[in-house]
């Protein structure tokens, strides 16, 4: 093998197989499927919403132009089942489009939703190693932001999230890693961390497919589009670059769906080598 090649590569028969066919059915089925909900996040905001297993769910640039969305998924009825930044990298890539998934936290370990469009699956990765649907990045956050300027913001995603879903009973504890949509980012030869001004544009949009029922929850990142350094010498308010994300569910055509079944949780079965101890017996005193 190939000191390059992926290293977790899964054998033939697993979860990992995605179905392409079954998820393109659903992307070009447009006429067939029924719009349940549309709603705008405005500028610099957050919001948490619900998708049924079973729905797609479409996220999109408004006519304003441009916009980064810091993205957070759990299990609407578990929330300690959700997202795995590092694990879906090690499965999917550090960055995901068509046919990728977004995997859950052990024990669970299971997809949570497919994407089934993509209509920045064009940019692929530019001359600096950067791509599009970033799953490196963490969200920014008000604490770093007080380490590097000695200020308090009390908008950035970290804070956007967590007002959010304080609606559905959760805090700052369940709010975790991200994927950064319509972002652009990868890392330099010194192994720096690096942004670049998103390529989407009015109308662009990323989809997915809920594997289960899911809470979502996005903020609007207050570094809008990633053109203008929130850090640094060159840093300025970037406010305006910062646009609004509309988010646009749907039910897809019932007879696309007829024979699918949400993922089961992972099928190890063992008790991690642990052992019941070897009590005395009642009669031993």
């Amino acid at each position: 093998m190939s000191s390059t090649a992926a290293f977790y590569r899964p054998r033939p028969g697993t979860v990992l197989d995605v179905d392409r066919a079954f998820y393109d059915r659903l992307a070009a089925d447009t006429d067939g499927r029924q719009p349940l909900e549309r709603f705008v996040v405005p500028i610099r905001s957050g919001y948490a919403w619900e998708v049924p297993a079973g729905s797609l769910c479409r996220i999109v640039t408004t006519r304003e132009g441009p916009q980064c969305g810091d993205f957070n998924v759990w299990n609407r009825h578990n929330p300690r089942e959700r997202l795995w930044t590092s694990r879906t990298r090690q499965l999917q890539g550090t960055h995901v489009s068509r046919h990728d998934r977004l995997w859950s936290t052990l024990p669970y370990l299971r997809p949570l939703l497919t994407i089934t469009r993509d209509t920045l699956d064009w940019y692929g990765t530019d001359s600096d190693g950067g791509r599009v649907h970033d799953l490196l990045g963490a969200r920014c956050d008000p604490y770093v932001n007080r380490v590097l300027t000695g200020e308090d913001f009390d908008f950035h995603c970290h804070s956007n999230l967590t007002r959010a879903v304080l609606p559905y009973g959760l805090t700052e504890f369940d709010v975790h890693d991200v994927w950064n949509i319509f972002a652009v980012t990868g890392i330099n030869p010194d192994g720096g961390y690096f942004m670049k001004g998103s390529p989407a544009r009015a109308g662009d949009f990323v989809e997915f497919f809920a594997e289960q029922d899911l809470l979502c929850a996005m903020s609007t990142c207050p570094a809008g589009d990633l053109s203008v350094p929130l850090w640094g010498p060159d840093a300025r308010d970037p406010i305006d670059v910062c646009r609004p994300l509309a988010v646009e569910l749907y039910r897809p055509d019932p007879a696309l769906t007829a024979s699918w079944t949400p993922p089961s949780t992972a099928p190890y079965g063992g008790g991690h080598g642990l052992r019941r101890p070897a009590w005395p017996d009642a009669a031993d005193g």
